[in-house]
């Protein structure tokens, strides 16, 4: 018999410092509650890290949390902890002493969440340990890259069906943002899901504005600086497809005088937590990425994400360029690509051995040309590729169905009219945010950087720019009224109240 669950709108105040679940959000929760296995699929965005963090705490015992990146383990850890909620990792990044502290820790049930890479989860002496916890539930994350049908297949991922064989009565849920009907599909059968509570949540993204551009190595430059200028003040992610083009186009824009950095696997660890820092932070608006750069990272406020290249899945894409608008405010996604691009992933393609690999990734690439050549409307598209039917046949919200940014063509005020009428956005994405005073904010974000250097954790663990922005709105006066402001809990509250409240009468 399961204890019954505290009232689960209190803990999401008192903790998350919110007053209302997003869509599906309690049922999710629920369910976990309910001792049963769950499979959700919810877009970037959504919320999906409260939905197996809320039950943990409100269960009891410890949920063990397995998730594909080091650095996003460390982030919610310390983001749990930062909220008052006890939580840890386990990976590479401890070493022995540290790892057997947490383990010891662990077996007297000090930890609501632990964190643990794939690769560890399945061994043997990992198994041991877990078996001395109090378990509530497994969370696997990122669940797609447990199938070959999925774009980011991990045979580590594949093992995970070893935690249902050796604890049969503990549920699973699995939670990814990006999966096909058939991958859904694959989750359930290889994670061993019995009559599992589903929730797959609409891809449409209505606040995003999806463009396609073919484009020629004449233009880049002139594009980009467009786009630069069209979002100067707002978070921007370029996604190039090698390491030499992230550090040529992150350096070219910093000659321009842009506040770039690079992110790319062939960097030292400490330069590439640096540059997600300084971008994080806002001190560098624009983050010039490979594919290394995205799984995980929570920053609301991204106005634009440009592709430079094909991504080999329209999977891919749609998680990449999901980063954009996690706010709710509008953002954009451009694909900028050439036919070169294009026979590079072929070539890629060529060269895959297995068989049957060979033929998901043709597969793969046929759809992502589809999208990027076709003339269907870009968010149908994508709808329908995940099993959902829309209702609607147009989006107005893409550059098939009649919108258009004026920085992608720099040349248009020479050339004739277009055949269709196209809604030019002029817009300066800069007064999303109400009326702010921006003095304030950039006090607010100063305050904010120096207590995340000072603690070593990313800039959003202490705040989120949304909940800076609503305080610079509110202007609350007393400790009462700051636990009135989203995303301000009582642990933040009694922690950095009396210097928020300095900062705001001041």
């Amino acid at each position: 018999m399961l204890p019954e669950s505290p009232d689960l709108i209190q803990l999401l105040k008192k903790h998350w410092g919110y007053s209302s679940f997003r869509p599906r959000q309690r049922e999710i929760v629920e369910a976990i509650l309910a001792g049963r296995d769950a499979a959700v699929v919810m877009p970037t965005g959504g919320g999906k890290s409260l939905c197996y963090q809320l039950p943990a705490l409100a269960r009891g015992g410890t949920a063990i949390v397995v998730s594909p990146l080091i650095a996003l383990m460390q982030d919610q850890a310390a983001n749990l902890r930062e909220i008052g909620i006890s939580a840890a990792f386990v990976n590479s990044a401890l070493d022995l002493s540290t790892a057997r502290e947490v383990q010891r820790r662990a077996i007297q049930g000090e930890y609501s969440l632990i964190y643990i890479s794939p690769e560890r989860a399945v061994r043997e002496d990992t198994l041991a340990w877990i078996s001395r916890l109090p378990l509530s539930f497994f969370a696997i994350d990122e669940a797609h890259c447990i199938s070959e049908w999925g774009h980011e297949f991990r045979p580590d991922y594949r093992q995970l069906r070893i935690l249902r064989e050796r604890f049969p009565d503990i549920p699973i849920a699995a939670f990814t943002a990006s999966a096909t009907r058939q991958v859904r599909h694959d989750i359930l059968a290889q994670l061993s899901l019995q009559d599992p509570a589903k929730f797959v949540m609409s891809f449409h993204r209505s606040n995003l504005r999806y463009l396609v551009r073919q484009y020629t190595k004449e233009e880049v430059q002139p594009i980009l600086l467009g786009a630069m200028e069209a979002y100067g003040e707002g978070n921007v992610i370029i996604y190039a497809s090698t390491v030499k083009r992230v550090e040529e186009t992150a350096s070219w824009l910093s000659e321009k005088g842009v506040p770039a950095v690079p992110y790319h696997g062939q960097m030292q660890n400490a330069q590439r937590e640096e540059n997600q820092e300084l971008w994080m932070s806002g001190e560098k608006r624009v983050l010039v990425g490979t594919l290394a750069f995205g799984l995980g990272i929570n920053k609301p406020n991204v106005r634009a994400v440009i592709h430079l290249a094909l991504p080999k899945s329209l999977e891919q894409y749609y998680q990449e360029a999901g980063r954009a608008g996690r706010d709710g405010d509008p953002a954009d996604c451009v694909l900028l690509w050439r036919r070169q691009d294009a026979g590079l992933l072929v070539h890629f393609i060529q060269e895959i051995q297995d068989a049957s690999e060979r033929e998901r990734a043709w597969r793969r690439y046929k759809t992502i040309r589809q999208f990027a050549e076709g003339d269907a409307c870009r968010h149908r598209q994508i709808c329908l590729h995940f099993g959902e039917t829309p209702k609607w046949e147009r989006c107005g919200a893409c550059d098939v169905c009649g919108v258009g940014l004026d920085w992608l063509n720099p040349e248009a005020k020479a050339s004739p009219a277009p055949a269709e009428p196209v809604e030019i956005v002029r817009r300066s994405h800069a007064p999303f945010v109400g009326a702010i005073d921006e003095q304030l904010r950039a006090a607010l974000k100063q305050w904010r950087l120096e207590v995340a250097r000072a603690q070593s954790v990313p800039a959003y663990v202490i705040l989120h720019d949304a909940t800076l922005d609503a305080l610079c709105r509110r202007r609350p006066r007393s400790a009462a009224e700051l636990l009135e402001v989203p995303g301000i809990g009582e642990r933040k509250a009694e922690r950095f109240g009396a210097r928020i409240l300095e900062l705001l009468n001041s």
